[in-house]
């Protein structure tokens, strides 16, 4: 029952980290919008998570993967470089429309990972009280 738990709360903890890289790189991207000869920069959020938790089941894998900056449990995504839907003079490849629509979307994700977390802990806290009046 306790691993059932732990492994539900290292899959949606490692999702919820998966996510606010991914804020953060979408942040740069909209911060660099005007930056002459700036890539945009994302990543397979399914795949990275996917990796982060391992082929061989939820809450193992993540150890092994640590960012370049040297932050433990900090899954280390494969980014690539967006295609631009258009040209551009200054070879800028940050489409706005995309980077608000992926922020949007990683925001909606991110919200929803908390919620389920929440809801996890909160039948958790339940079902010990509930235990505990027996």
């Amino acid at each position: 029952m306790i691993t059932g738990l732990t492994d539900s709360l290292d899959f949606h903890g490692q999702a919820l980290q998966l996510q606010a890289e991914r804020a953060k790189l979408i942040a740069g991207n909209i911060a660099n919008v005007d930056t002459p000869g700036f890539n945009a920069r994302d990543f397979d959020f399914a795949s990275a998570l996917r990796d982060a938790t391992g082929s061989a089941g939820l809450g193992s894998g993540i150890a092994s993967q640590i960012m370049s900056s040297g932050e433990p449990g900090v899954p280390n995504p494969e980014l690539r470089y967006a295609l631009p839907s258009q040209t551009n003079l200054d070879g800028n490849s940050v489409d706005m429309d995309r980077e608000r629509d992926a922020f949007a979307s990683n925001s909606v994700k991110y919200e929803s990972t908390l919620r389920f977390i929440n809801a996890s802990v909160r039948n958790t806290m339940d079902a010990m009280k509930s235990f505990h009046q027996f």
